[in-house]
């Protein structure tokens, strides 16, 4: 299928590793721009040099903190000089630090709430007179399974994540009209750095190996395994393209059959 991304541009955050590089990776095989962003620049540099050498695109990269609302504008005037206008954006963060309501101050919910909730806002606010100017444009916010369902101790992204799907939905409404496409793109058990640091918290909190901790989350997964960030990266590649012209304000998730609910 040809997802019509051929010199359309990109910004795609955290994405020097994880479901952020798949994702920007597939965007660039598909022919767009990318400018892929992070905190980490070392690790940011060598990404962005192996995506374009893998695929032979434009692949750009500036580093960001995207909980800063500075580093976003930034980020968002570094695309712009780069490469142009954004056509597609895909907002993506780390995911806020494990614990109960016990273990959660003032400090971690504001941080939280800037890293997951104000940095989508910020980054959505920035590509939308672009889109809306060229009624065209594609916004996909990576989120969580626990969108659908809550995760044990992840209390701050059981909350934010959902918070993220109520603004996705009131701009899909709000903005449709416009050509503007916004979706969120949920991941369950991915093998990222982030799900493999979840199965060590867990497992030193229940005195369990990290392969018990995987074996007996793998046992809840229909298919039976992790998935690969590569899997996710197509589904979001695929939300964010022009081969998708009429789903919009969904929330899919990419979980392997993972959440049960309806």
């Amino acid at each position: 299928m040809d997802l019509q991304l051929t010199g359309r541009t990109a910004l795609v955050t955290a994405a020097s590793k994880g479901l952020g590089r798949a994702t920007a990776t597939q965007l660039a095989a598909e022919g767009a721009k990318v400018m892929i962003s992070s905190r980490g620049a070392e690790q940011l540099a060598k990404t962005a040099a192996e995506i374009a050498e893998a695929t032979g695109a434009q692949v750009e990269h500036c580093p960001a903190d995207v909980a800063d609302p500075a580093d976003v504008e930034r980020l968002l005037g570094e695309t712009r000089s780069r490469l142009g206008g954004v056509d597609v954006l895909v907002a993506n963060a780390g995911g806020p630090p494990p614990g109960g309501f016990d273990a959660v101050d003032d400090a971690k919910w504001y941080l939280a709430h800037d890293l997951n909730l104000m940095s989508t806002v910020r980054l959505i606010r920035g590509v939308l007179p672009h889109m809306r100017e060229q009624s065209w444009g594609r916004i996909a916010v990576v989120t969580s399974s626990s969108i659908k369902q809550p995760i044990e101790n992840l209390l701050l992204s059981n909350t934010y994540r959902v918070a993220v799907v109520g603004l996705a939905k009131s701009l899909a409404i709000e903005f449709a009209g416009e050509g503007v496409l916004v979706n969120t793109v949920g991941p369950g058990r991915i093998a990222t750095d982030r799900v493999a640091s979840l199965d060590a918290n867990r497992a030193e909190k229940t005195g369990l190996s990290v392969e018990e901790v995987r074996a007996q989350s793998e046992k809840a997964i229909p298919l039976g395994r992790y998935g690969e960030a590569d899997e996710f990266g197509r589904v979001a590649a695929f939300l964010v393209s022009g081969a998708n012209t009429y789903l919009t304000g969904q929330n899919l998730l990419v979980d392997g059959g993972l959440v049960k609910a309806i």
